[in-house]
């Protein structure tokens, strides 16, 4: 291990919602953060943002699923704020919907964002932790890894994301390099209000339900997920890898 690893993140999917609230508070913890996201308005706005507070930040419009988009995205963090040590694999969408109306667009696109993204940031990433001898990743999974009725794609790219989480824990881990994964209950973001709208719930009726199921309680906000990143990303979660930790407020498995 080099004796001062680069202090260098990138945050996917980083223009709202969790992604954003992890890479404000990477930013708080003294990193200088890559902020990626396919809206490149709102991640650049977030990176502004971390700027004007004194932090170094960059943000950057990309398709993860995307090789070619990818390597350049993660090149230009390298390039611009030094070579990336910490990884967060946060992109993704929905595509929900019922077995016999899922279209093989919604598919693909759920497993091109959420896996093929998460394996191509990963391997673009890597070379730079392993050259370090210091490095952290971070896959954001999903209690609806477990199965949740009308998403069986979004389902199994969750459950994909923790197994690609233990193999690279293992592949990675002699090179200095952790591989956990955070798997998110109910969190009040954009998207979860979105849900909402497309059934016909208002969000606060929906998050009232959702809480009266939740052992605590209430439901979650992204920075109790950007919490358990900081954690992961931390020395002194140097012996954690190749783990899944359900944030949920409860137990989930």
């Amino acid at each position: 291990m080099s004796e001062s690893p680069s202090r260098v993140a990138i945050v996917t999917g980083a223009g709202r919602g969790i992604g954003a609230a992890i890479a404000n508070r990477l930013a708080a913890d003294g990193f200088a953060v890559g902020l990626l996201d396919l809206d490149e308005a709102s991640c650049a706005r977030g990176a502004e943002a971390i700027t004007a507070d004194g932090g170094r930040a960059l943000g950057i419009g990309v398709d993860v699923s995307d090789t070619e988009q990818v390597e350049a995205a993660v090149t230009r963090v390298a390039e611009e704020l030094g070579p990336p040590t910490v990884l967060l694999n946060n992109a993704g969408i929905t595509r929900d919907n019922l077995l016999f109306k899922m279209t093989d667009q919604d598919w693909d696109s759920v497993l091109g964002v959420h896996l093929r993204g998460s394996f191509l940031m990963s391997r673009a990433v890597q070379k730079y932790m392993t050259e370090q001898g210091w490095g952290r990743i971070v896959n954001l999974s999903s209690t609806s890894a477990l199965g949740n009725r009308g998403q069986a794609n979004y389902s199994t790219a969750k459950a994909g994301m923790q197994g690609l989480t233990k193999t690279l824990a293992i592949e990675l881990g002699k090179f200095g390099v952790t591989v956990n994964a955070i798997a998110p209950g109910f969190i009040a973001t954009e998207m979860t209000a979105a849900t909402a709208e497309r059934i016909g719930m208002s969000f606060e009726d929906m998050q009232q339900a959702a809480a009266q199921e939740i052992p605590v309680r209430r439901v979650g906000q992204p920075e109790d997920i950007a919490n358990m990143a900081a954690f992961f990303v931390s020395d002194q979660a140097s012996f954690v890898s190749g783990q899944v930790i359900y944030v949920a407020g409860g137990p989930k498995a």
